[in-house]
């Protein structure tokens, strides 16, 4: 019976967590652009500050990737998978002791019905008061609207290289 009570307690509790975020963040995510301009805001800061993870779990689906592309040691292309709590484990500490800044500089949206796919081109800084990124590329977003809120389900990246520049079409138009 002890067993079942500490259940419930630890399931309410989970319950008005989510029902806490849900209150504090759904607001961001209610439109698409809104959903977009969280996820570059939360990864980003200054060096020494910590990042609100809470509100970046709140933008995925239970189920969502974020797949960097990255080379191998045979010098392949490859995609790594990570869900949102991998990426935190992995990029936290990097992110407070580097400074991190990532903006989006120009987006190709494609909609049908309730899925959305974003082409978004980025640019990465240590500090905002930098004014050369240090690397640029595109993320490749997927999400869906629920009728309630937008959900990312996959982040899909890949940095830019001087073999590989982003193409013009990904870039602001001057």
């Amino acid at each position: 019976m002890k067993k079942i009570i500490l259940l419930i307690i630890l399931t309410g509790g989970i319950t008005a967590t989510a029902q806490d975020a849900s209150a504090t963040y759904l607001d961001k995510v209610k439109t698409l652009d809104g959903t977009i301009e969280t996820l570059y805001g939360v990864i980003s800061g200054e060096k020494g500050e910590a990042r609100n993870w809470e509100l970046f779990r709140y933008l995925f689906t239970a189920e969502a990737k974020l797949i960097p592309t990255v080379k191998n040691k045979e010098g392949a292309f490859v995609a790594r998978y990570m869900s949102p709590d991998e990426y935190i484990k992995t990029a936290d500490s990097w992110l407070i002791e580097n400074g991190f800044f990532e903006t989006e500089i120009h987006r190709v949206t494609q909609t049908f019905g309730n899925i959305t796919h974003v082409f978004s081109t980025y640019q990465s800084f240590h500090s905002q008061t930098e004014t050369v990124p240090f690397m640029r590329g595109i993320n490749s977003i997927q999400l869906l609207n629920d009728g309630e809120r937008w959900w990312i389900v996959n982040i899909y990246w890949m940095q830019e290289a001087p073999d590989r520049p982003i193409p013009n079409d990904y870039l602001p138009k001057i």
